[in-house]
């Protein structure tokens, strides 16, 4: 299960890190004006280097818990910080949403490995 957990978070940051990237038009018209393009473009890109780090940790059979769980944790608390409080488009909280997910995903995967009931 943490495998594919993680594999799915890995292709959800790879195409919202480089949504930003590809078509920052549309992006903007989701997310909302943003004044320093250079900075999503930062986030998108360092959304894209955990991508690949996550993907390669599947690939290369050696996953851990730190990188997903704090990643999705990050999002989730920036995401939600920031939309309810007016600085950020609501659209947030449905990324928030999907942190949520791999947040709950992985803490089963992690219960389950230190159970004994998942093998590798």
């Amino acid at each position: 299960m943490r495998k594919l957990v993680i594999t799915a978070q890995g292709i959800y940051y790879l195409i919202t890190g480089a949504w930003p990237i590809l078509h920052m038009e549309s992006f903007l018209e989701v997310t909302g004006p943003k004044t320093d393009l250079w900075l999503v473009r930062m986030v998108g890109l360092l959304t894209m280097v955990i991508s690949i780090e996550l993907l390669a940790s599947v690939r290369n059979d050696r996953t851990s818990y730190w990188l997903p769980f704090g990643a999705a944790l990050s999002y989730l608390i920036i995401d939600s910080y920031y939309s309810l409080n007016g600085t950020i488009s609501p659209i947030y909280l449905a990324d928030a949403a999907v942190e949520t997910i791999f947040l709950m995903l992985l803490i089963i995967s992690w219960r389950r490995s230190v159970s004994g009931k998942e093998t590798h």
